[in-house]
């Protein structure tokens, strides 16, 4: 009788390794992703195949893959069955996958609303504990010219220096820019140090002739406008 790998063999392949099959056999959408995470991680142990390992990493985070984005190598090695090398992977991938999202995003030729905004600066303030403020820096007819990041600092706050950002628009001849900085803590309600950095940012713009449009506070998949909500 011929032997065929996709007939009968399926069921006596270990569990670990059946991801791969299905990938093959019912292409990448068909995975779960677990599934997904169980191909990065290769193998389980005696006890707990790669799939139910993966599972078990995603039930502690709530199947929210933007919170295990932000684990480290050592919160992932925290699970018995992931290695170093493991975790790597599993880091690597997920970064891959940002960085996707990003160049994505650039790919719009205009950037007409603060979702289109936010779209660029997702990946890039997404998955870190610490504050970061970031300037989407734009020419005459709002298309993205540079995506630059102006300062990092604690899961409080950081300190933004309006001479540097200016500096960065001047460099590259932005007609105007949009400010973008995270919350560690994913509440996207501005304190009051957001809404005095906006208002000086503002003025200092309509006398460079470089207006600021925007400043988004990027929390746990969700945004605040200031121009939205018509605090510009």
């Amino acid at each position: 009788m011929e032997y065929t790998a996709a007939s009968t063999t399926i069921k006596s392949w270990a569990e670990e390794d059946r991801p791969r099959e299905k990938l093959l056999l019912k292409g990448k959408s068909s995975l779960s992703t677990a599934e997904l995470i169980a191909i990065l991680i290769g193998s389980g142990s005696r006890n707990e195949s790669a799939v139910e390992l993966s599972k078990r990493i995603l039930s502690k985070y709530k199947n929210n893959l933007n919170e295990l984005s932000k684990l480290s190598i050592n919160d992932f090695t925290d699970f018995k069955g992931i290695g170093e090398a493991k975790a790597i992977s599993i880091i690597a991938a997920m970064e891959l996958g940002k960085r996707f999202r990003t160049t994505e995003a650039l790919k719009k030729q205009k950037i007409k609303t603060s979702q289109a905004a936010y779209d660029v600066v997702y990946s890039l303030l997404s998955g870190i504990n610490y504050e970061e403020f970031y300037v989407i820096l734009l020419n005459r007819a709002i298309q993205v010219i540079a995506v630059r990041k102006v300062s990092e600092g604690g899961t409080s706050g950081t300190v933004v220096d309006p001479k540097k950002v200016f500096k960065l628009g001047l460099i590259e001849n932005a007609s105007s820019m949009i400010l973008c900085h995270n919350h560690p803590s994913g509440n996207t309600t501005p304190s009051h140090q957001d809404i005095s950095i906006t208002k000086n940012f503002v003025k200092i713009g309509k006398l460079l002739q470089m207006e600021v449009l925007d400043h988004l506070i990027i929390g746990n998949g969700t945004f605040y406008s200031f121009a939205d909500n018509g605090d510009m």
